[in-house]
C-alpha cells in the first residue's frame, strides 16, 4: 500500500525547489497527501481496518503540522501548495 517508486520520484520532481531537494516541506506534504488519499480509498472498502485508520490519523496530524510550519515561514508557498494539492484548510 505504499507509494510506487516512479510515483514517488514524480512527486519529488514536481514539488522540489531545486535539483537535489528531497526533504523540503512541500515534498513531504505532497507525499503525505498521496498516502492519505490511498488510505482513504482503502478505508472506504475496508471499514473495520482500525490499524490503518490509526496510521491515517497519524499521517493527517503530521501533514497538519508541516502545513502549519510552512504557513508560518512562507505564506505564499503555503497558499500555492494548498491550491495545487486541493487541501481545503489547516
Amino acid at each position: 500500500m505504499s507509494l510506487e517508486k516512479e510515483e514517488k520520484t514524480n512527486l519529488i520532481t514536481k514539488y522540489s525547489r531545486h535539483d537535489k531537494d528531497t526533504g523540503s516541506p512541500e515534498i513531504q506534504i505532497a507525499l503525505l497527501t498521496e498516502r492519505i488519499q490511498q488510505l482513504t480509498d482503502h478505508l472506504r472498502t475496508h471499514k473495520h481496518d482500525e490499524s490503518s485508520r490509526r496510521g491515517l490519523l497519524k499521517m493527517v496530524g503530521s501533514r497538519r503540522r508541516l502545513l502549519r510550519y510552512l504557513r508560518r515561514k512562507d505564506y505564499q508557498r503555503f497558499v500555492g501548495l494548498s491550491t495545487q494539492l486541493g487541501i481545503r484548510k489547516v
